[in-house]
């Protein structure tokens, strides 16, 4: 079956499932590297996404959103000259009660009985203030941060502010 919308998964109510050992047959996250660019490197400035509401924000959308960053910073301004880290951990286990949606479907499915749902996927629970990415530049790429971010935030369901931080005393923010 295809992947359900965002707007199915983005609120939430209740507490999160995250309790893995208890649950048979949770998909891995997609999420590929939570670290890129220079590690080691010395930079200026941290610009983070923070969040501005609270949500779900699911597995494949953070993968999309460090991609997308990712891609832009190290074609813009190369490897060594940004870190760009992912903040949070899909650890909520998202189910879904599937349900055939054909002709003649009504004799073969009991509609809402036990309909707890398989695992399907995981999200991050984030709330306002959640900062889920930052990029550490110098203080001359701080535009190309900022651009990197905007994308990001492009992929993800909920609304997010980029803010600035300095990492060494007496650095202007412009």
């Amino acid at each position: 079956m295809p992947l359900r919308p965002a707007r199915c998964y983005t609120h939430f109510s209740g507490p999160p499932y995250t309790r893995k050992e208890y649950i048979p047959g949770v998909p891995q996250p997609k999420i590929v590297k939570f670290e890129m660019g220079n590690v080691h490197g010395d930079f200026e400035v941290a610009a983070e996404l923070v969040m501005i509401e609270a949500g779900q924000i699911r597995h494949n959308a953070l993968e999309a959103a460090r991609v997308m960053a990712n891609k832009y910073l190290s074609t813009t301004i190369g490897e060594e000259n940004y870190f760009l880290k992912v903040r949070v951990y899909p650890h909520h286990v998202l189910r879904e009660n599937k349900m055939m949606a054909f002709a003649g479907a009504d004799r073969l499915q009991d509609g809402m009985r036990q309909a707890f749902g398989k695992p399907v996927g995981t999200a991050a629970r984030v709330y306002p203030g959640t900062i889920v990415m930052e990029v550490r530049v110098r203080k001359e790429h701080i535009s190309v941060a900022k651009e990197a971010l905007r994308r990001a935030a492009s992929k993800l369901p909920l609304p997010a502010r980029i803010k600035f931080k300095p990492l060494k005393p007496g650095v202007k923010i412009a």
